[in-house]
């Protein structure tokens, strides 16, 4: 053993310093992996997933976007909120086709705690700033069909 039993220890850094480096790179990483899972979990809703189909069948769509109407984004963002449990259907996300791309928005309501959800609002805006009603006055609600469809299979 050739080292000196008197020498001077080394210098100790706190655990603090150490926290006080890596908890916002964590806290960055953990925020942004949440996001991503529940934009995920939007993005594979059924919700989301009739609308895209309704606008795909939809002969305003198709004249507006074209054919092959799917997510504009290669990793589609869905905004707004999603909450069945309270009766609150509000969201928005780009879509595309192959004559053009917009912005499709869908609100939807449901009154009372036993009560069917209603079409608010579905539109789609162009990318030359055309806001489009998607839904007419004198056809019903599209996603009505398809929520008695469900029903009737049961």
């Amino acid at each position: 053993m050739t080292r000196r039993s008197d020498r001077a220890l080394p210098t100790l850094t706190s655990p603090w310093r150490i926290w006080a480096k890596t908890l916002p790179i964590f806290l960055t990483l953990i925020t942004i992996s949440a996001l991503g899972i529940f934009n995920y979990q939007k993005t594979s809703s059924s919700i989301v997933a009739a609308t895209l189909y309704a606008l795909r069948t939809s002969e305003v769509g198709k004249r507006e976007l074209g054919e092959e109407i799917y997510f504009r984004d290669m990793w589609p963002w869905i905004w707004g909120e999603m909450n069945q449990l309270h009766g609150r259907e509000h969201m928005g996300f780009g879509v595309k086709g192959t004559r053009g791309r917009g912005w499709m928005r869908f609100r939807s309501v449901r009154v009372g705690r036993m009560g069917k959800f209603e079409t608010k609002e579905w539109s789609l805006e162009t990318e030359d700033g055309r806001k489009i009603q998607l839904m007419d006055e004198g056809r019903e609600d599209p996603f009505l069909n398809t929520a008695l469809e469900a029903e009737g299979s049961d």
